[in-house]
């Protein structure tokens, strides 16, 4: 089995490991979510800056570092459109006060698994398009942070999900879903670096583009709304250390 169908099956079934402990574990309190959301927020950002965007900017060529700026900016403003058609996983939780005009007269069930699927589909896409950096290192970085993280992001949701009424069943089988969205969005990725080399940075950069934008809006700002800022805080930077310390493993060991 080559090193796309293992990264690919990892980043799927991650979102279900992750949905199995959440079933399990229910209802985590707000101090160890916002702890679990922070750590997951820095393995993302080390992903997106060291498997995506250093990368792109390190790539040969007259216009990269053009390419790498145009890329992080699209991809940031892409997510930031998406954004406004699906509303943010925790205002569906009843975790927040943020409104999004098309929230009323929509089932929650079904805008809840929209919207994590928003989110889920640009990470399988920079999955996806970390291979065409070449090196394995990168790619590992930026497949295995995204399937690492995946485990303690789903951990959180299946509270919320279990709150609006979903069954334990439907939530496995959403888990499911979601996973195939990543590894669609993985696929997709992986087939966009083997058709146009030469915009290989924006590629890349347009990825981590669209992590910052996610890790930013979302993220962050989740952890930091119940009181324990600095906790989430040194949270995400054990997270974002932890991927560069693993980063460094993988290149010695090469």
């Amino acid at each position: 089995m080559n090193l796309f169908l293992i990264t690919a099956l990892a980043v799927g079934i991650s979102t279900v490991i992750g949905t199995v402990f959440g079933v399990l574990i229910r209802k985590i309190p707000h101090k160890y979510n916002d702890l679990i959301l922070g750590g997951a927020s820095g393995i993302m950002l080390a992903a997106a800056i060291l498997g995506l965007i250093v990368p792109a900017a390190d790539a040969e060529g007259k216009y990269t570092l053009l390419m790498t700026a145009a890329g992080v900016l699209c991809g940031a403003y892409l997510v930031s459109i998406l954004d406004k058609i699906t509303p943010h996983l925790h205002r569906l939780a009843g975790l927040d006060q943020e409104n999004h005009d098309n929230n009323a007269g929509t089932g929650k069930v079904l805008l809840f698994i929209s919207a994590i699927a928003i989110h889920k589909f640009p990470e399988g896409l920079a999955a996806g398009v970390s291979f065409g950096t070449g090196n394995t290192g990168d790619i590992i970085t930026v497949t295995g942070s995204i399937a690492l993280q995946n485990i303690p992001e789903a951990v959180v949701i299946v509270a919320p999900l279990l709150a609006i009424g979903v069954t334990i069943k439907r939530t496995l089988l959403i888990s499911l879903a979601i996973g195939a969205v990543s590894m669609i969005g993985m696929g997709i990725g992986y087939g966009v670096i083997n058709v146009a080399q030469v915009l290989m940075p924006f590629f890349l950069s347009f990825a981590g583009g669209t992590m910052l934008y996610v890790i930013s809006d979302e993220m962050i700002p989740e952890t930091h709304a119940h009181g324990i800022e600095k906790q989430a805080t040194f949270s995400m930077i054990g997270g974002f250390l932890l991927v560069l310390l693993l980063q460094k493993i993988l290149e010695n060991a090469g």
